[in-house]
């Protein structure tokens, strides 16, 4: 959904029933409870509307039902609150995670909220291991070892690994492969692993390179190099000067890896750095990673509904979300002042992945560390000049699309649909959305076909089955249009594909649809489309027309979605093996009998005493692969 006040809601407040919402905010009074808690206002569908925290709830919902005391958007969202939900807490530092955590995990459309939250890498130095390695690791910390990050990029953090690997000749490979190994592999020859699975290097040194690897990641990187440059000096004075070069080019690599941290602040080894621009009613806010004394990168996020939203309700909304599933570190320097600091500061706290710590949020407002957040104010006030551009430029394509296509206005919404298979083999739907901030691609969909009457490579048919669910369900979870439905629809086809189109719509009831084919040209190349629309003839658009290059694009993107699908679905097919479809048959099993047969299809014409043969497998289970492959045998 776009920002609130659109027309939609504004109808459903003079044109629906007032006082509906209010009634039911003012019945659920009635049993609320006066401590801390989590409340939902959901809509008639089920949707979270707004997800809110208090520390006493019953005082914090009653505010809902002054409804001449609510801004504008806030009286739209009491008129479509249709039921709520209360969670109780202990306290109001809890109530505050939980809220983060739902307001993540639902999307409200009320809520301020985080986007393109994805994960970050970290460096691990794994344990469990005589012989440690060191990788780049993303996801659930759930590997025994120590992590070292977050860094703001994959490219960030495999720039690092590169020059530590340089710098203290630490492994990568699996432990599979260090296992079999017999040999150095290449990374020994180039100078970036000591070769512990050839017995190059002594566990006791390999050891002290692991540590020096900690140390370093750890914020006592001086140390580390000055240990380093004192054992050249004894070295050269040995006459060593193998060895000598050899700690020569560590100090080097570590220097470069520290010439890459362009800011360099003593005294703030761990903590971020938050800082907030606004402008156009969207905001950006620019996050800095410092950890063990190295700067590790920025990303720049840009929250959903903020529109004439104080930066500190903004700030404070992000933090929640933002460290809802990663420890904080112990000071956060922020660029404006947080309503409610203490309880957030308590919160976080709580998520702390060192008991008994405390986080810092704290704003500085001279010295070094204010050079961080101003640092950080001029990439924020930048990251959001960029895009506010971008989203103009993409502005005026949209209004030009509604001038080609006859619209009310530009389209806020267009879902691109396509379809991808191999003579009907695996074959997948696909829709993509666009909108006025680009490509939405949390909004992308894949659609495997369900019909027993589909015929393989009907391409009419599996329009049809495509457009016909998609529409259905929107019907069924958004009757009144207000979120979830486009405003153009294009289809990558010709005047069969419209008119398949258009029946669908037809047959569900669905008028005031623009939907548009667009057909490739006579010689089916770029530059020579033909559009297809209900009340028009067909027609094409001038080689150089902005409108048409944007068209293309949103057509090839639905395109590569829709290829990419089905190609992953085929690999999977082509992967798959009948030993799948036996009960009992999991991936040990399968693995120890392809191993012993071969092939699916030797384990298929295997004898039962030569099943029973297979490490691993029961007499029982022996008969019933023998069974499958042999039925009434």
């Amino acid at each position: 959904m776009g920002q609130t006040g659109s027309g939609t809601d504004q109808d459903a407040l003079t044109d629906g029933k007032p006082g509906a919402g209010l009634e039911v905010i003012v019945s659920q009074l009635r049993t609320m409870p006066g401590s801390p808690g989590v409340y939902r206002m959901l809509d008639g569908a089920g949707r979270a509307l707004y997800v809110g925290k208090a520390k006493n709830l019953r005082k914090r919902v009653v505010a809902y039902t002054r409804l001449d005391q609510l801004p504008a958007r806030l009286q739209r969202m009491v008129f479509l609150t249709a039921s709520m939900e209360v969670i109780t807490t202990h306290t109001e530092a809890e109530a505050l995670l939980l809220e983060s955590n739902l307001i993540k995990r639902l999307k409200p459309h009320y809520n301020i909220l985080l986007r393109d939250d994805k994960s970050f890498p970290y460096i691990l130095i794994t344990g469990g291991h005589e012989w440690a390695r060191i990788v780049k690791h993303r996801g659930a910390r759930s590997l025994p070892g120590e992590y070292f990050g977050p860094f703001a990029s994959a490219g960030a953090v495999n720039q690092a690994l590169s020059i530590l690997q340089r710098a203290f000749l630490l492994r990568s490979c699996t432990d599979g492969v260090f296992a079999s190994r017999t040999r150095p592999c290449l990374l020994h020859q180039i100078k970036r692993c000591s070769a512990p699975c050839a017995g190059r290097i002594e566990p006791s040194a390999y050891a002290a390179l692991v540590e020096e690897a900690r140390a370093f990641l750890s914020a006592r990187s001086s140390r580390i190099q000055q240990d380093l440059a004192a054992r050249m000096e004894e070295a050269s004075g040995r006459l060593e000067f193998e060895a000598a070069a050899v700690f020569r080019d560590r100090i080097r690599a570590l220097s470069s890896l520290q010439a890459r941290q362009d800011i360099d602040v003593p005294d703030f080894d761990d903590g971020d750095v938050l800082a907030l621009h606004q402008a156009g009613g969207q905001a950006c806010i620019q996050v800095f990673f410092f950890r063990g004394g190295h700067n590790c990168g920025n990303r720049a996020y840009f929250p959903a509904h903020v529109q004439d939203e104080e930066p500190g309700t903004v700030l404070a909304a992000f933090i929640g979300q933002f460290y809802d599933d990663k420890s904080p570190p112990h000071d956060i320097l922020l660029s404006h002042s947080l309503p409610e600091a203490d309880l957030i500061g308590e919160a976080l706290s709580l998520k702390a992945a060192r008991k008994g710590a405390r986080v810092r949020l704290l704003v500085p407002r001279r010295g070094p560390r204010r050079n961080l957040v101003d640092n950080a104010m001029t990439n924020a006030r930048e990251a959001l000049g960029r895009r506010l551009a971008e989203s103009g430029a993409q502005r005026k394509l949209l209004e030009a699309t509604a001038e080609v296509f006859s619209l009310d206005g530009a389209p806020e919404r267009i879902e691109v649909y396509d379809n991808s298979h191999v003579s009907g083999a695996h074959a997948v739907g696909a829709m993509i959305v666009a909108g006025a901030e680009g490509l939405l691609k949390s909004a992308y969909r894949t659609f495997a076909f369900k019909s027993a009457d589909l015929r393989p490579g009907d391409d009419y048919a599996m329009m049809r089955e495509v457009l016909t669910r998609r529409f259905r369900r929107a019907l069924k979870e958004d009757p009144d249009r207000v979120s979830q439905w486009p405003d153009l629809v294009l289809i990558d086809g010709g005047r069969g594909h419209l008119g398949v189109a258009l029946e669908v719509l037809d047959e569900l009831g669905i008028d005031a649809l623009k939907v548009v084919a667009v057909a490739k040209g006579p010689d089916r190349d770029a530059g020579h489309e033909q559009f297809h629309t209900a009340d028009a003839p067909p027609f094409s658009l001038p080689a150089n027309d902005p409108v048409l290059y944007f068209l293309q694009r949103l057509r090839d993107e639905a395109h590569r979605f829709a290829i990419g699908t089905h190609r992953a679905r085929r690999s999977r097919a082509i992967g798959a093996s009948p030993l799948d479809d036996i009960s009992g048959i999991g991936a040990r099993r399968k693995k120890a009998l392809l191993h012993h047969f071969g092939s699916a299809r030797a384990v298929a014409e295997a004898g039962l005493a030569d099943l029973e043969a297979v490490e691993g497998i029961s007499g029982g289970m022996a008969k019933k692969i023998y069974d499958r492959f042999h039925p009434g045998g």
